[in-house]
């Protein structure tokens, strides 16, 4: 039974909850970015080059049995993917720069401190 507890503590812990919701958004957006590459990016920007090259699809390229193609699109892929995730980070760094940046109000006297600046104002009299 203490196996079964200890790995429901573990499996529970946020750090692997939180794991599992970024891998799972994590493919979601790949999903997205692999449209977006292969359906407007590729389209728009590469057709005059795939023609150029007498290729339809930037997938079908190929040199013989090697598909350079496909790694191509990968790696235009993988290219977006680095620049979305590090404008979010960047974002997410700047607000939490902000945060730390703020100055935080005075806080207030606990009360030990109030009862004790009471007995030097009396000790003072």
């Amino acid at each position: 039974m203490g196996f079964i507890k200890e790995f429901k503590d573990f499996a529970m812990k946020g750090n692997v909850v939180d794991l599992a919701v970024a891998v799972i958004i994590g493919a979601a957006f790949g999903a997205i970015v692999s449209s977006l590459v292969d359906d407007i990016i590729t389209p728009l920007l590469l057709t005059p080059a795939l023609k150029a090259a007498g290729a339809a699809d930037i997938e079908h390229l190929s040199w013989g049995a090697v598909k350079y193609g496909k790694f191509l699109s990968s790696v235009i892929k993988f290219i977006v993917i680095a620049l979305v995730l590090f404008s979010i980070i960047k974002a997410a760094n700047a607000v939490k720069k902000k945060e730390e940046a703020a100055p935080l109000p005075p806080a207030e006297p606990s009360s030990t401190d109030k009862l004790l600046m009471q007995i030097r104002d009396e000790l003072k009299k």
